[in-house]
Order: C-alpha cells, then sequence, then structure tokens
C-alpha cells in the first residue's frame, strides 16, 4: 500500500523521488530515483515518517528505530488497528496521524481516512494536500469510528472485488464464457461507479431508474432485496472486519 501511494505522488508531482527515503528488507520496484536500504540515512531528520509495515512488526520496528526518530515533526502510520496513543507510546513526534487508505490510492481513485489528536491546524491542512492526489481525503474526528472507515473503505476493495467475481460467476451460470463474463462484470461495475459518484441522487435512487416496474431488473433486485439478505450480509461483513481491527489494536497496546 505504501508503493503505491508513493507512486502516486511522485505521478503527480507532489513529492520528488529523489527527497525519498524507503527502508525495507529487500528492495521494491519503485519509482526511479527513490532510495532504498536497510537502514536509516545518516541525515538529518525528514519532514515526515510514513510506517507502512504489517501492524504485527510495529514492537520490532520501534526497538530498531524510535530512537533516531525522536523529533520527527510528522509520524503518519498505515497501520490497520494501531491506535495513536500506541503509536505515541513508542515514537516521540511532534504530531501522529493515522491514514487509511484503499488500494485505488494508486490510481488516483482511492479513499484515504485521516485521525488525529496531536495534529493541528497547519499539519491537518498541510497531510490533507498530501493526501488529496491519492483520491478522497476524509478526517473521521470520531476516533471510534476509525475501525469502521478501516472496514468500509480500507477492506472495501477487497469486497467489491468478490462481488464483482460473483457477478461474473452469474455470467457464466448464463452461458458466457469466464473470460467474457468478467469483462462484462468489470464494465459494468466500473461506469455504474463513475455514474453513482458524478449522480445528484442516492445510489438506491439510481437502481430504481433502472428497475422499471415488471422488468428483468426488478426481478433480479427483488432477490437482491428480500429479507433484506444483501444489507444483512454486508453489515454482518463490516462488522467481523471492524471486531479484527480492535483486536489488533488491543495487541499493540502491549
Amino acid at each position: 500500500m505504501g508503493g503505491a501511494m508513493l507512486r502516486q505522488w511522485i505521478a503527480s508531482g507532489v513529492i520528488a523521488a529523489d527527497r525519498v527515503d524507503v527502508v525495507n528488507r529487500d528492495d521494491r520496484d519503485l519509482p526511479p530515483g527513490v532510495r532504498q536500504a536497510r537502514d536509516l540515512p545518516n541525515a538529518p531528520l525528514p519532514d515526515m515518517v510514513m510506517l507502512g509495515m504489517k501492524p504485527q512488526q510495529i514492537g520490532d520496528i520501534a526497538a530498531r528505530f524510535a530512537d533516531r526518530l525522536t523529533g520527527v515533526p510528522v509520524l503518519v502510520s498505515i497501520l490497520a488497528g494501531v491506535e495513536e496513543a500506541s503509536l505515541a507510546n513508542r515514537f516521540q513526534a511532534g504530531a501522529i496521524v493515522r491514514a487509511m487508505p484503499n488500494l485505488p490510492v494508486g490510481i488516483g481513485k482511492g479513499v484515504v481516512g485521516l485521525h488525529s489528536d496531536s495534529a493541528g491546524p497547519v499539519v491537518r491542512d498541510d497531510i490533507a494536500r498530501l493526501m488529496a492526489p491519492l483520491g478522497l481525503v476524509e478526517w473521521i474526528d470520531d476516533v471510534s469510528l476509525f475501525d469502521a472507515v478501516t472496514a468500509l473503505a480500507g477492506s472495501g476493495p477487497g469486497f467489491l472485488y468478490r462481488f464483482i467475481d460473483a457477478l461474473a460467476a452469474g455470467g457464466v451460470a448464463l452461458g458466457f464464457s469466464a473470460d467474457q463474463a468478467q469483462r462484462l462484470a468489470v464494465s459494468t461495475v466500473e461506469g455504474s461507479a463513475l455514474l453513482a459518484a458524478a449522480a445528484d441522487v442516492s445510489p438506491a435512487a439510481l437502481a430504481d431508474r433502472v428497475a422499471s416496474p415488471g422488468g428483468s431488473t426488478r426481478e433480479g433486485l427483488n432477490i437482491l432485496d428480500r429479507d433484506d439478505a444483501l444489507q444483512k450480509l454486508l453489515i454482518e461483513t463490516l462488522q467481523a472486519a471492524t471486531r479484527r481491527n480492535a483486536e489488533m489494536a488491543a495487541a499493540a497496546r502491549q
């Protein structure tokens, strides 16, 4: 995810590649000019450090680098489930900002949820401008909702990909080849999402516009709407993801 964000930042001109140092276990396929190493560079503290490893690695990373990062002006974390207090217990930064991006940030069409109790207005504005080329940027002021935005927007692409796959499987059941059904499903979702984003009415209203009384779309919607089956399934899905984020937060406090 960090690599996807970095590529879009560089492509949009927000960050110059030669101003970026990436510390990782192995070199990755990153934009030309980005420096990669196994350790922090011997240089003054940067303006911002972003943590993009697995949440379970926070203890090891803090043990290795926290002292050397003391006093960094802004620490941005994209670690799912790791609360600001847990970060502050390990890293001493001027401000800590939690960010939750989703996969489409790599093409500038993603969502980035932000939360911070320590960042002032100037830092908040700077971070919002930094994230703007990635897609929709939303500050989540209620920290209790941050695990929920992680489930809805952060994990949402995974759930949507499952829906696309299921839609394509339905096409195969009707007789299409797998590759043609997939093309039809992907393009249908792409166009529908773009239309929903530009519309001045809700997606529910758009669905009703497609579904004429007694028509084929209405007949299909009757299946999805029966006993609120689809809505209940997605609520259960999001609740499961939110619970898992809470579990990871509890583990990171230890």
